[in-house]
């Protein structure tokens, strides 16, 4: 398996079309979602969970943990925690923006029982790429157990305006995955 995960998210654009393409391919993704917007969107938050797709959580304030201290970590994931239980989301799994880590990042997450989750392959989409390109960067490294970010949502630091090349380049693994004899699986 080959696990597609998405930050940043659920955009109103971008994420259905992104759903959409799954849905298609027979695919499940993770999707590690800000909690205002997924409370801003609890339509999409639902057509996740109900087609297969695991929903972590990425953050409340989409922050740098090292930039911050423990207090702030503690409140920033309960809050966003508490907004995904109102959407019917238990997040177990959890990717920190940027995937920084600060000394109390793992103290955090284990008093929420929380998996901290990284990535193999950066396909690098937030800065715009073609997908062509993303693609040739990360073929070789798509391979079993390989965990793929990618970027449903634009995000702090973004240098593209939409979504369109990284959904353009799932269809792209997804097609190598296949014919590595490889799914597309959420992780768990």
């Amino acid at each position: 398996m080959i696990a597609l995960t998405f930050d940043d998210g659920p955009d109103p654009v971008w994420t259905p079309r992104l759903l959409d393409l799954l849905a298609r391919l027979r695919a499940r993704a993770t999707f590690f979602v800000i909690a205002p917007r997924a409370a801003r969107r609890p339509d999409l938050v639902a057509r996740m969970t109900d087609e297969g797709h695991t929903v972590g959580l990425h953050c409340g304030e989409h922050a740098r943990h090292p930039s911050r201290d423990i207090a702030w970590g503690r409140k920033d994931t309960s809050e966003a925690l508490a907004r995904l239980r109102g959407l019917g989301v238990s997040p177990t799994l959890w990717r920190t923006p940027w995937g920084d880590l600060a000394w109390w990042s793992g103290r955090v997450a284990s008093e929420h029982n929380l998996r901290i989750v990284h990535w193999t392959v950066d396909t690098h989409d937030w800065r715009g790429d073609d997908a062509g390109r993303m693609f040739e960067v990360t073929r070789d490294r798509l391979e079993e157990g390989a965990i793929v970010l990618a970027h449903d949502g634009i995000g702090p630091g973004a240098r593209r305006t939409g979504a369109a090349q990284t959904v353009a380049f799932v269809e792209l693994a997804a097609a190598q995955a296949r014919a590595d004899g490889l799914e597309l699986g959420a992780l768990e």
